[in-house]
């Protein structure tokens, strides 16, 4: 995060020139090109994509810029504005709260955005506008950028936003840009539990050797201030994998999915993430290659809030052969390592970033990360659809070395030597170029949800219930 240091007094503050608020003539011209009516247009516009709110209690925190009170008066909205403490008294009244040129005016944004988070009622809607540091007009002026003021002592971008609002409580997170200088973020408030949740995702599909063993671990498994939900998608083995899947069905930290037919690992992950309801996600193979020791590591990084998005790396260090070393078939693993170079490569080269081993299976992330995305692959392409989605939203990931212990073909490996590469490469190609609006995902899924409880309604002989 970026905050400016040394911070002015509460006097010296009050006393600086607001270079945010326009002069009356700016104000004039603005009103009379019709800039102001357009970015609140846009702002509600965008708000309904979100949430489908049109009218209801709002806050308004911050400097009116663009008349947004009155654009918000003019759409039906009931209209509260505060430009300094909030009341007490107003907690859990409101449906939407807007921060423009607010929260990097905050001491503290994070205690700012937890009095937001009182303020609005269950499922309350927090829309903020923001200068960002990585926007493009701060990467190309750096310290040069007009946004670098005397009145602002905090700066966000989109992971560092996106963090605050996680810790404060806020879910269903979607950041945009505002334009060359800003950001535009939604989020949802949700009651925080009082144990987070870390969901385990175990595909498991002809891992009778393993499965048992590993399931045992994890139920012995233990986090700090973590509870762990455990999901086993099981997908009709034919070695007796279900039926050690079953032994564990009645097990109060597991969740048992039967699917009825095998339809590739990517497929049980996207359906277990359908039944996760963590605050955080890991996906866990059940084959023992992965250590379970490195989970206090790799999780931790999220607890504390320090990254959302996190690989554990198992390729690195002074020994390249360290990730597939097969006892005895020192071509075959020359083979693999080679394989891992080359896509490796390939994926900083086309997504412009610096990673050792981007087809870990160990990826750990907020749960609320997937918001507004679409997963669609069924097999080990997954791994890169998940992988360059999340970085194409806006996430960053941190690698951590982890334990890894390769097995062979004749010990149970699947991946499918020819076959599955020439997928891969298919799909960084599909990747590179298809369009990640999150957005569009969140409001088509709205309007299908809407529609679907309209049509169960209008069986029923009720009224649609709105979203």
């Amino acid at each position: 995060m970026v905050f400016l240091n040394p911070q002015p007094g509460d006097e010296e503050l009050a006393s600086l020139p607001d270079s945010n608020r326009p002069s009356a003539g700016d104000s004039e011209k603005k009103r009379q090109n019709g800039d102001d009516l357009a970015r609140g247009k846009f702002y509600f516009s965008e708000i309904r994509r979100y949430r489908g709110l049109s009218t209801g209690r709002l806050l308004l925190a911050g400097l009116d810029e663009g008349d947004l009170a009155a654009r918000a008066e003019k759409e039906g909205w009931q209209v509260t504005q505060q430009n300094g403490d909030l009341k007490n008294n107003d907690a859990g009244q409101f449906d939407l709260c807007i921060l423009s040129n607010a929260l990097e005016r905050s001491r503290s944004p994070l205690a700012f955005l937890k009095e937001i988070h009182q303020m609005l009622k269950p499922g309350g809607t927090l829309f903020i506008t923001a200068p960002s540091t990585d926007s493009p007009q701060a990467r190309l002026m750096q310290k040069r950028w007009p946004e670098f003021k005397a009145e602002h002592l905090a700066y966000f971008d989109k992971q560092t936003i996106q963090t605050a609002l996680f810790i404060a409580g806020f879910r269903d997170l979607i950041v945009q840009s505002n334009g060359m200088n800003g950001l535009m973020a939604f989020s949802k408030k949700v009651e925080v539990r009082p144990q987070e949740v870390l969901s385990v995702i175990v595909p498991a599909f002809n891992e009778a050797a393993t499965l048992g063993v590993l399931m045992e671990s994890l139920l012995q498994k233990e986090l700090p201030n973590l509870q762990l939900e455990i999901i086993v998608v099981e997908s009709n083995s034919t070695d007796g994998t279900r039926e050690i899947a079953l032994k564990f069905q009645n097990h109060p930290r597991v969740t048992l999915v039967l699917e009825d037919a095998p339809r590739g690992k990517g497929h049980a992950v996207r359906v277990g993430l359908k039944v996760a309801s963590g605050d955080y996600v890991l996906i866990q193979d059940a084959d023992l290659e992965y250590d379970l020791e490195d989970y206090d590591a790799l999780v931790g990084e999220l607890v504390a809030g320090r990254h959302a998005f996190v690989l554990g790396s198992r390729h690195g260090g002074q020994n390249v052969m360290k990730m597939r070393q097969f006892t005895g078939q020192r071509s075959l693993s020359l083979i693999f390592n080679t394989g891992h170079w080359f896509f490796t490569a390939l994926i900083n080269v086309l997504f412009l970033q610096r990673l050792r081993d981007p087809f870990t299976m160990f990826k750990v992330f907020r749960r609320d990360c997937l918001c507004g995305l679409e997963l669609e692959c069924d097999r080990f392409d997954f791994d890169y659809e998940l992988l360059v989605k999340l970085i194409r939203k806006g996430y960053r990931p941190v690698e951590l070395p982890v334990n890894y212990r390769s097995r062979s073909y004749s010990d149970g490996k699947k991946v499918r030597m020819f076959r599955d590469p020439l997928s891969w490469l298919k799909v960084l190609v599909w990747l590179r170029w298809i369009k990640i609006d999150p957005m569009a995902t969140v409001e088509k899924t709205r309007l299908s949800l809407s529609g679907q409880e309209s049509s169960a309604s209008a069986k029923a002989g009720g009224t649609p219930v709105p979203i």
